[in-house]
């Protein structure tokens, strides 16, 4: 039994390197495709301390008004180009309608806030778009289908869909954006003041308000670019909302506040999940991916609670 749990999973590896390679390719995408879910969180966080709660349903919310304006006759891009202003003016409301009363509130209330707007989203999208799964508009949007098979050794295939490689290309590429964004242009560099500390930010003529709704509209168009990319390689429905919540023990690897420990935290929830599920779980009862993520981050919750990119807090006393 021992031997079967620890050891015959790497002789199968060993003896199927080629289907290792697939089952490493899907771990990748889908540690990318967390990552740049966990990003929607880390960019709120860093701005505001607040954690979204509602970033998972913003997933699904965006991509159902992309597909819902499609089906009503609106062209793909025009219709891509108004979910991104649907996005914007969820971004202004939420700033002036739940960020700004609630200033100095304590933190609780705050994640209270946006589970409530998480509610919010839920049924009014329901009552929008209805509660039916629908496809995404991939060929419309240009996205690339299809798939190309690689032979690796003298029988093995390495296939890769053509809409995960573009989605591992876009989300490396959102990625690099946000962090030169971050750490070169003016406004990123106001984000991060407002991130260390809030009232020396406003010391230095920097508008809170401002920043706040700059950083809910760039969670927006984080949430979008994902609802495209997960809603391509399945359905736009929102059982995406659970997928989402994968992005929960990305942040607990990675840290709260860093761009990098998402991406980190994000390749390691996807290549663990993925080689756990098929490795490990026909020896445990199958099904393990649904809830491997997390075991992952409770395990390294008892060594580095802040993160493998987190700053650990000291308070003293």
């Amino acid at each position: 039994m021992l031997y079967d749990i620890f050891i015959d999973p790497f002789v199968q590896m060993a003896a199927q390197p080629d289907f290792l390679l697939q089952v490493l390719w899907e771990g990748f995408v889908a540690g990318i495709l967390y990552a740049l879910i966990a990003l929607g969180f880390v960019l709120i966080f860093k701005a505001s301390g607040v954690f979204n709660f509602a970033q998972g349903i913003m997933v699904v919310f965006s991509a159902l008004t992309l597909v819902g304006l499609h089906e009503s006759g609106v062209p793909a891009y025009l219709a891509l180009v108004m979910a991104i202003a649907v996005m914007g003016l969820l971004a202004y409301t939420v700033e002036r309608v739940v960020m700004r009363p609630l200033v100095n509130q304590p933190e609780i209330i705050l994640l209270m806030a946006t589970i409530g707007m998480t509610y919010f989203l839920i049924g009014f999208g329901e009552f929008v778009f209805g509660g039916e799964p629908k496809s995404m508009i991939t060929e419309e949007l240009g996205l690339p289908t299809g798939s190309t098979a690689f032979e690796i050794g003298e029988r093995g295939l390495l296939i890769l869909q053509h809409i995960d490689i573009a989605a591992a290309v876009i989300a490396i590429i959102m990625v690099a954006g946000l962090g030169i964004f971050f750490n070169k242009t003016r406004i990123g560099r106001a984000l991060r003041a407002v991130a260390d500390d809030h009232q020396a930010a406003l010391s230095v003529g920097i508008s809170l308000n401002q920043i706040w709704a700059i950083v809910w509209f760039a969670a927006g168009i984080v949430a979008l670019t994902t609802g495209i990319m997960w809603g391509a390689r399945s359905d736009v429905s929102f059982a995406l909302e659970i997928i989402a919540y994968k992005a929960l023990p990305v942040l607990i690897l990675g840290g709260f506040t860093s761009i990098p420990g998402a991406i980190v935290g994000g390749l390691v929830i996807g290549f663990g999940e993925k080689i756990g599920e098929i490795y490990w779980g026909p020896l445990v009862g199958g099904s393990i991916e649904s809830w491997l993520a997390y075991i992952i981050a409770l395990v390294f919750l008892l060594f580095r609670p802040q993160g493998m990119f987190g700053e650990r807090i000291i308070e003293r006393v």
